[in-house]
C-alpha cells in the first residue's frame, strides 16, 4: 500500500520554513559552498564543493574516564528542527532537518524506534522513502526533485549509527557556483543505452565509463512496498556478490563486517529518486590526496553524494588541485569502490 505522509502542508513548504526558522535562530548551522564542476577522464560531470568552515570545526574531547553514552540525534530531536513525525496514523519515521548543511535545506528521515544503519533497509524505510521523493516532485511550484540517499557499513561515510536516508533538493544542489552541464549521477546511469549489467540480474544497468561497479534499477510510477524491497534486494545482491569476487581475488585489499548481529557484511551507498535506485559498493571511505613528490595534502572522504555525483573537500590545496588535475578524480572514485577491472569476473548469483 501507498504510504500517505499525512503532513499539515505541502513537504516543500514545511522543509523550506522550517530550514528558514531553525537558521534564523541559529538552531542549525549552515555553511555555505563554493562549487564548480570537474569531470572524469570519460567525461562524469562531478560537483566539487569547497567549504572551509567545515576545517575549522573543533574536535570533541573525551577527558572523562568513563566515556557517556554516544549522543542520538534522533532520539529526541529539538523542536527546531523537527520537521513532522510520519505517516499520521502510528508514524513509524520522524523528519528532521540536518544541523550542519552546507546545501540548504538538507534533511533526513529517522526511524521513530533506534533501528540500526548497518542492518538492510525495512519496507516501511523505502516506502517512507518515496513517500517523500514523491510529495515534492508532486506538490512543488518548481517541478523540482529531491535526491535521497543512505550510507550504510564503516567505509561508507556513514557518521551516525541509529538507521536514517537523507534527501537534497536538487535546485539548493545547483547553489552555489559553477554547475553548467551537471546532472545527478544516478540520472546519467539510468538514461543511458546499453548499460545492461555484466553478468547481473535482469534489468540491473551501469554505466561503462564510471571507474567503480555499481548497479541501477528503473522504478515504475508507483511502486508497492514489495516492490521498492524487491528492488532493494537485488541490487543488494549484485553488489555483494562484486564484493565477494573482489574479495577472492584480492584478499589483502580488505575483508567483510561480521553479521552475526545482523549487520550487512558489506559497505555501500544507496541513491534513489522518484526514477530508480542505485548502489555502490565501498571499500574505503575515502582516500589521501597527495602532491607529487608524495607528501599528503589531506582526506577526501565521500558517502552516498557520489551517487549524485558531488564530492566536498575542506582545505583550499584539495579545491586547487582537483579543478586543475581533474583527471585525478577517477582515481579517488576508483579508490573508494570496486574497480572497474573486477567486474569482468564478476559472476552472478542464480
Amino acid at each position: 500500500m501507498k504510504m500517505l505522509l499525512g503532513l499539515s502542508e505541502t513537504l516543500p513548504s514545511l522543509v523550506e520554513a522550517k530550514f528558514a526558522s531553525a537558521r534564523a535562530t541559529s538552531g542549525l548551522l549552515f555553511s555555505p559552498s563554493e562549487v564548480s564542476t570537474i569531470r572524469t577522464s570519460t567525461g562524469f560531470p562531478f560537483q566539487l564543493r569547497f567549504c572551509p568552515t567545515l576545517a575549522k570545526k573543533p574536535t570533541p574531547k573525551n577527558e572523562e574516564p568513563t566515556p557517556k553514552r554516544k549522543f542520538d540525534p534522533f532520539e529526541s530531536p529539538p523542536a527546531a528542527l523537527h520537521i513532522a513525525d510520519i505517516p499520521k496514523d502510528n508514524p513509524s519515521h520522524l523528519l528532521v532537518l540536518n544541523k550542519f548543511p552546507i546545501i540548504a535545506q538538507h534533511f533526513i528521515l529517522a526511524t521513530k524506534s533506534n533501528k540500526q544503519q548497518t542492518h538492510f533497509l525495512e519496507q516501511d524505510d523505502l516506502e517512507a522513502t518515496f513517500a517523500c521523493l514523491n510529495a515534492w516532485q508532486a506538490t512543488h511550484s518548481k517541478q523540482t526533485r529531491l535526491f535521497a540517499f543512505f550510507n550504510s557499513g564503516e567505509h561508507s561515510g556513514a557518521s551516525q549509527s541509529h538507521r536514517h536516508l537523507q534527501f537534497l533538493p536538487l535546485e539548493s544542489m545547483l547553489e552555489g557556483g559553477a554547475t553548467g552541464s551537471w546532472d545527478l549521477l544516478i540520472d546519467l546511469i539510468l538514461s543511458s543505452k546499453g548499460t545492461q549489467a555484466k553478468g547481473a540480474q535482469a534489468g540491473l544497468k551501469q554505466h561503462d565509463d564510471l571507474p567503480f561497479i555499481h548497479y541501477a534499477c528503473s522504478l515504475g510510477p508507483n511502486p508497492s512496498g514489495p516492490e521498492l524491497v524487491s528492488n532493494y534486494k537485488e541490487l543488494y545482491r549484485a553488489a555483494k556478490d562484486a564484493v565477494d569476487t573482489f574479495i577472492a581475488t584480492s584478499p589483502e585489499e580488505f575483508a567483510l563486517h561480521p553479521d552475526d548481529e545482523g549487520d550487512s557484511p558489506i559497505s555501500y551507498n544507496l541513491a534513489m529518486t522518484t526514477s530508480g535506485m542505485a548502489i555502490l559498493p565501498r571499500r574505503s571511505e575515502g582516500t589521501m590526496l597527495q602532491r607529487d613528490d608524495g607528501s599528503e595534502i589531506g582526506f577526501v572522504a565521500l558517502n552516498g553524494t557520489t551517487l549524485g555525483g558531488t564530492m566536498m573537500v575542506k582545505y583550499q590545496e584539495e579545491w586547487d588541485l582537483l579543478r586543475e588535475r581533474p583527471a585525478m578524480l577517477d582515481n579517488i572514485l576508483a579508490a573508494i569502490g570496486i574497480p572497474r577491472p573486477y567486474l569482468t569476473t564478476f559472476k552472478s548469483r542464480v
